[in-house]
């Protein structure tokens, strides 16, 4: 698959997917997760720590991932939301949350850093996810599917 950055909103995307998926789970598929990750602090002189300082610390990345995909893994496409957060436990894991915590654990809180990106299998995969990304831009919903804020 081609990934490519996507420049709508995330707060958007999620906000639109969930009333989709309020109204009609089927139509996509949803995976989110929450990974904290310990890092080794760079050697960096500003920091002014020695090896041995470094060694006994680290930073801590919460790294919220929801992916979203067609019904139909045939239409060949799928968009990702990540959100980076330097705020969690210290303690490293790995664990599958459901849609409704992802936007509001990650999303509506305004933690972190977020970014979108598209894969797309072929030129018709990408004119589904152009027509998917139009439709969330504008907040509209299949009929008989989702609720229009506009």
């Amino acid at each position: 698959m081609q990934p490519y950055p996507v420049d709508i909103d995330p707060e958007q995307i999620v906000r639109w997917v969930v009333a989709e998926h309020e109204v009609a789970p089927s139509t996509l598929k949803t995976l989110a997760r929450r990974t904290t990750e310990l890092r080794e602090i760079p050697a960096r002189r500003e920091f002014l720590l020695g090896d041995e300082e470094r060694e006994d610390l680290s930073e801590v990345a919460t790294i919220a991932t929801l992916e979203i995909a067609p019904a139909h893994a045939a239409d060949g496409w799928r968009l990702t939301v990540v959100v980076e957060d330097e705020v969690g436990p210290r303690i490293p894991q790995e664990e599958q949350i459901d849609l409704g915590t992802f936007y509001k654990q990650f999303i509506r809180s305004g933690r972190g850093s977020a970014s979108v990106t598209a894969e797309v299998e072929n030129a018709a995969a990408e004119a589904r996810i152009t027509r998917l990304l139009e439709a969330i831009e504008r907040n509209r919903h299949s009929p008989g599917r989702g609720k229009s804020r506009n």
